[in-house]
């Protein structure tokens, strides 16, 4: 599977705003999106100034990419979870980002056992949670309504997992999770409505990217 390995940073400064890839870093003075809020590469300090009239295929295409950028998806996944939510009965671009929050790196992340998704991710591929009493590695896995979530036994005795309770008790729960932050464990209370999932992504657009 293809990976990005470059500076994340620059995924926002092509997008034109913070996605937030990086955690707390996103938060303080050394962004570098703060620091450089224009467009990566040569001639990106000009492009900020320069009046370009936008297209409907450019404005999709960027909808698309930042959604794939902030839930760090590839292409291939990003159209299975579309041809997915294209299935399901419901609003199309609402059912896609569902699944995209129902991720099992997702969920890690918004309980608050992780800085950022990417290092859920990492989190997760380690081993490091069970679902349901089962150790699982595949950050991909789409959590169900009623799962409960939580830190192995073999890995609370690491440095990180002993000092996560005390981090995690200042990250806020969105409401369709429930969070044992001394217990290192959540549960899915039900499925995240449209008001649960960030606001700044327009759904609308990707599905009309994948209609053309």
């Amino acid at each position: 599977m293809s990976k990005y390995t470059d500076p994340v940073c620059k995924l926002c400064r092509r997008e034109g705003e913070k996605l937030f890839l990086k955690g707390q870093r996103c938060y303080t003075p050394k962004c570098a999106f703060e620091r450089r809020g224009f467009p990566p590469g040569d001639h990106g300090r000009d492009a900020q100034f320069r009046r370009k009239r936008i297209s409907d295929y450019s404005r999709q295409l960027r909808e698309k990419q930042k959604a794939r950028r902030v839930y760090s998806v590839t292409e291939k996944q990003f159209r299975r979870y579309y041809r997915e939510a294209l299935s399901k009965r419901g609003v199309t671009g609402e059912n896609l980002l569902q699944l995209l929050e129902r991720r099992l790196d997702n969920v890690v992340f918004r309980l608050g056992f992780a800085e950022s998704r990417a290092h859920a991710r990492t989190l997760v591929s380690h081993g490091h949670f069970s679902v349901n009493g089962r150790r699982t590695d595949v950050p991909s896995m789409i959590v169900r309504q009623g799962d409960v979530l939580e830190v192995r036994a073999g890995s609370r005795t690491r440095a990180y997992f002993k000092d996560l309770p005390a981090a995690a008790e200042s990250r806020t729960v969105p409401r369709w999770l429930e969070r044992d932050v001394k217990g290192l464990s959540g549960r899915m209370v039900q499925v995240p409505e449209r008001t649960d999932i960030d606001a700044s992504l327009h759904e609308q657009l990707i599905v009309e990217f994948y209609s053309r």
